[in-house]
């Protein structure tokens, strides 16, 4: 049985623009960006907002409120006034072109 969730298609990705998902119950931030796609958990841990409303640039995502800045590779802060690194998840791709699925799975960390 595969852990991985089918949360859209590639197409429905817009580059440097996070996409909120819900995975198992679990919100989650979906980018693509620099040509790949990345899952990163979508509540910022210095504050309990939204990542998925923030900006995106060079593979980061940052944090509309307070301004911190995370990894989306990592999940690590760059910056204050975050400490705590933020959990990021794998991703699949399966198939080809705007139609090929993207799939997280949240009951592993990257």
């Amino acid at each position: 049985m595969s852990d991985f969730v089918r949360v859209c298609a590639l197409g429905e990705l817009d580059d440097d623009t996070p996409k909120r998902v819900e995975v198992d119950g679990v919100a989650v931030s979906v980018v693509r960006t620099e040509g790949e796609v990345f899952a990163i958990n979508d509540i910022c841990s210095h504050a309990n907002v939204s990542l998925s409303e923030g900006e995106v640039e060079n593979c980061h995502i940052e944090c509309w409120l307070h301004g911190s800045s995370f990894d989306l590779r990592t999940g690590k802060p760059d910056g204050l006034p975050a400490t705590r690194p933020v959990p990021v998840y794998p991703v699949k791709i399966e198939g080809d072109g705007p139609d090929a699925a993207v799939l997280v799975s949240v009951t592993q960390e990257s």
